[in-house]
């Protein structure tokens, strides 16, 4: 979940629409991926259950 502004990345959705595959890991996202909702850094993301 984004800390900035509550988008959860969902692991096994992915993010089709920006080429991100389901299944995709958030730690095995790009370095320089970013927050589709406000753009902020994926270290901005915390794990959620």
């Amino acid at each position: 979940m984004c800390l900035t502004c509550g988008f959860i990345y969902d692991e096994a959705t992915g993010l089709p629409g920006q080429g991100i595959a389901p299944g995709t890991a958030l730690s095995d996202l790009p370095v320089d991926w970013v927050c589709p909702d406000c753009g902020q850094p994926r270290d901005s993301f915390e794990t959620v259950d």
